[in-house]
């Protein structure tokens, strides 16, 4: 794990507003008939337009072959854009990175795909409240297992899934650093690592409506739900700084979420 300095969360800053620029025209073009390839398309012309380059292209072995991960329906994470036309009713996963100056920025939204089901929706709402109640712990004087406790707060009520071995984890020169951060906390809060200054994280919770057991395609990257049930995937990369967490792969660094009690949004 890095500390990073006030001017390196900075350069971060830049990457994250990059990722949020392209996720908002990639959630814009979501509809029924739209390919995730097109998405694909979208993002790497964003990149392209900032002279940034892309976290996940080439990445692992086999290599990742495109600049988004896009998981559609029973995919929660690593889904490889292709051409087949979005149908109404789905969750659209976008995941994405992009590199500025040798700095990552990664965040994910789940789009819903036309008209869902009440229940789908629900779902898709309740994973996305659990990423920005564990965004509100990363201040100083956390535990890491702050993090996990909220958003098992936030979804264990439901009966939704969650994930055990897909975390979020901390990233700044390399997209992938350690800490590896649980959506899970079995100790509950107050435990693990302190949450400092300059520590950076990428929050990412991954709920289902069945039982969060999952399994890995034969491509090697597309992780799906055992029991076929949708699932919500969600991420921000946050900075913890002096006064809190700084959202910085929201437009806004994250000041019209973070102020807003969790309570009033389950």
């Amino acid at each position: 794990m890095t500390v990073k300095t006030p001017e390196q969360v900075q350069k971060m800053r830049v990457a994250g507003l990059v990722v949020a620029e392209a996720l908002e025209r990639m959630a814009e073009a979501v509809r029924p008939g739209a390919t995730t390839a097109d998405l694909d398309r979208i993002a790497r012309t964003v990149l392209e337009h900032h002279g940034a380059t892309s976290s996940f292209l080439g990445y692992g072995d086999p290599g990742f072959p495109a600049v988004i991960c896009a998981s559609v329906g029973a995919a929660v994470v690593h889904g490889i854009p292709d051409d087949r036309p979005l149908e109404e009713g789905e969750l659209c996963s976008i995941d994405f990175g992009a590199i500025v100056d040798g700095w990552h920025g990664d965040a994910a939204v789940t789009v819903p795909v036309g008209t869902c089901s009440p229940e789908v929706l629900e779902l898709n709402r309740v994973t996305e409240q659990s990423l920005w109640a564990a965004l509100r712990t990363a201040r100083p004087g956390g535990r890491l297992s702050d993090i996990g406790a909220a958003v098992e707060q936030v979804v264990r009520p439901h009966g939704y899934g969650l994930l055990d071995d897909y975390t979020g984890h901390g990233i700044g020169r390399s997209m992938h650093e350690p800490p590896h951060v649980p959506n899970l906390a079995p100790r509950g809060p107050g435990h693990g690592m302190a949450l400092d200054v300059g520590i950076c994280l990428a929050i990412e919770p991954m709920a289902t409506l069945g039982t969060g057991e999952v399994d890995v395609l034969e491509d090697e990257w597309t992780v799906v739900t055992a029991d076929g049930q949708q699932a919500s995937h969600w991420e921000h990369t946050v900075a913890i700084t002096p006064d809190g967490p700084w959202v910085l792969t929201a437009a806004d660094g994250g000041a019209s979420r973070l102020s807003s009690p969790v309570s009033s949004q389950l």
